[in-house]
Order: C-alpha cells, then sequence, then structure tokens
C-alpha cells in the first residue's frame, strides 16, 4: 500500500487550521485570533466594564508597584522580559515606578503580534524615553528556548493577564518547566492568574451584552476567510461560553447554527457542519492558591508572595526557582 503523500502547508497557521477542522471534535486555536483587527477587538475588550480582569491587575500593580520593584531590583540592574506583551498599559506602572526609582533595566516585550510591538514600541519612546526597549516577535514556546541566552544578570519574566489561562493544566506546567530551566536562582517569575469566583461574573466576562467577545471569537473565521480563501459565513455559528466551577475551566466555541458546508480554498478542503456542531476556540482556566502551588511544584518552581486585589478575584505571584 502506497503511503500517502505528505501534505504541505505555507504557514503554521494553514497547518493548524488544517488539523483543528479535520479533527474530531473540531477546534481552532486562540492564538491565531490576534492579526490587527483581532489586536484592536481584544484592546476593547480589556476596556468593557465585564472584563474585570484589566481592571483587578491594574489596581493590583497600582497599589502595589513599589513593593514589586524593589523585589525586582538588583545592583548590576535586570532583564525584563515580558512574555505576552500586548500594548503594556499595565506594564508601564511598573517601568515608570522602575525610572522613578533609578533602577538599571532593559524592557524586552515578546508577543506574536509585531502590529501590537511596533505600537507599544512607539508609545514607551514618547511615554517613558527613558527605558531601553528592544522589542521581539515570537511565540512563547519559541522565546522560551532563548531566555536562557539572558544570564549576565537577573532576569525579571513577565507574564501579566492570566496569559497562563489559555492552557490546560498540562499544557501550564510544561510551560513552567520551560521558564524554570532558563532561570538561574536570583532570577524571578512574576505571573497573573485569574481566581476562581461566582461563575456568573466569569461567564459574564466572555459574553459582553454588546458582542465584542462575539466578533472577537468569530475573528478566526474572517481570518481564515481572508488568508486561507475560505467562505465562512460568521452569521451561521454561534458564540457560546461554558465555565465548570468545579475544574476551574471557561471554554470559547462557535456552534453552527445549520447543516452547511465550508471550503477552504487554499487547503483543498471541504468541511461538514452538523447542525449545533462546535468548534472549540480557547480556554481560560480560572485558579486558586493550592492550585497555583501545585503547578508550581511541578514545574519546579516555590511560591515566594502574592498580591491580590480587594475582592481576592485576581493575584500576582511571585516565583523563584527551586
Amino acid at each position: 500500500m502506497k503511503n500517502q503523500p505528505e501534505i504541505m502547508f505555507e504557514s503554521a497557521f494553514a497547518e493548524d487550521t488544517f488539523k483543528g477542522l479535520t479533527s474530531d471534535p473540531k477546534y481552532l486555536l486562540s492564538k491565531y485570533i490576534y492579526d490587527k483587527k483581532g489586536d484592536k477587538l481584544f484592546q476593547q475588550i480589556m476596556d468593557m466594564p465585564e472584563y474585570y480582569l484589566t481592571t483587578s491587575e491594574f489596581n493590583i500593580l497600582e497599589l502595589n508597584a513599589e513593593d514589586i520593584v524593589s523585589s525586582f531590583s538588583n545592583e548590576s540592574g535586570i532583564d525584563l522580559i515580558e512574555l505576552g506583551a500586548g500594548d503594556g498599559k499595565k506594564t508601564k506602572i511598573l517601568l515608570k515606578k522602575l525610572v522613578e526609582k533609578g533602577h538599571k533595566f532593559d524592557y524586552l516585550p515578546i508577543d506574536i503580534s509585531q502590529n501590537v510591538l511596533d505600537e507599544l514600541k512607539e508609545s514607551l519612546e514618547k511615554e517613558i524615553p527613558e527605558a531601553k526597549v528592544r522589542v521581539q516577535q515570537g511565540t512563547y514556546f519559541k522565546t522560551l528556548e532563548k531566555l536562557s541566552e539572558y544570564n549576565t544578570r537577573k532576569k525579571v519574566i513577565l507574564v501579566l493577564g492570566s496569559n497562563i489561562g489559555n492552557l490546560s493544566h498540562k499544557e501550564a506546567v510544561d510551560f513552567l518547566e520551560h521558564i524554570a530551566r532558563a532561570m538561574s536562582k536570583e532570577d524571578m517569575l512574576f505571573m497573573g492568574f485569574d481566581q476562581k469566583k461566582h461563575p456568573q461574573k466569569i461567564l459574564d466576562a466572555y459574553n459582553d451584552p454588546a458582542g465584542i467577545t462575539e466578533e472577537f471569537n468569530k475573528n478566526l473565521l474572517v481570518r481564515i476567510n481572508s488568508e486561507l480563501q475560505g467562505n465562512f459565513d460568521p452569521d451561521k455559528f454561534l458564540h457560546w461560553e461554558t465555565y465548570d466551577p468545579e475544574t476551574g475551566t471557561a471554554k470559547s466555541f462557535l456552534v453552527s447554527k445549520e447543516q452547511q458546508q465550508v471550503s477552504i480554498q487554499k487547503l483543498d478542503l471541504k468541511i461538514n457542519f452538523a447542525p449545533w456542531e462546535t468548534i472549540h476556540t480557547e480556554i481560560s482556566q480560572k485558579y486558586d492558591d493550592s492550585v497555583v502551588k501545585w503547578l508550581a511544584d511541578e514545574a519546579g518552581l516555590s511560591v515566594e508572595k502574592s498580591f491580590a486585589d480587594k475582592e481576592n478575584s485576581y493575584k500576582n505571584y511571585i516565583f523563584r526557582r527551586k
């Protein structure tokens, strides 16, 4: 029997889309939501009153900036490396405090979106010209391979916005292990974790009445249409959010409202959808102290300190390598 010829894909986006839509159940990777339009939509989501995560973390950083920066500091300076930097709005609180206190540092924001990095660099040149900034485009896991190269002085690795919540526990341990391996004893990881809370508050954060989250989720279909010559009709899909308070897992789906067939020319692919069939697009994991400690232990890290907002709905943790 002849082997099937290997399919050649023009991009990781094309390959991952093919894999996801030919799987059972179907899925798409949330990282591909973030093109130029997706970036703008996410910035709108962060400004929504229902999306409490941004405000909660913003308040933690504002209230505790001096303590946090003091724990970062080092006589020979630090490399402040941020994974998933986004627009840097929250990070600027810490950067301003570092400058104000006269700490020496280089800021290395990393993001999958070059567009976001260009805007961040431009805004920092205007707002905090004293900061030395070196942007780098790339995914988390590719970036982690390079982290250990920064070994001449203390590294502080920032992951804000509960970005770790987009990973399953297994993936999160793997991610944290990669970071731990790149850390020396004096290095530090500062990371945000959204906490378990009233289930309705969590559902409202991902299912706003203005429909911004729905448009954000459906941007995956719009991007497939644009870049891979697909013919998805986003109006034929329902944005649906679930939350399991037992596991702390929120999930986003696109649900086909009818029987339909979608073709994607660049993948030479036709996909059939049954009525109410789902495409899983994203998870947003929620945590408590015991789960965070377990993840840290599994990855060879220890929790040194945590900072919480007034409602204990969000926390930033400082980790060290064991």
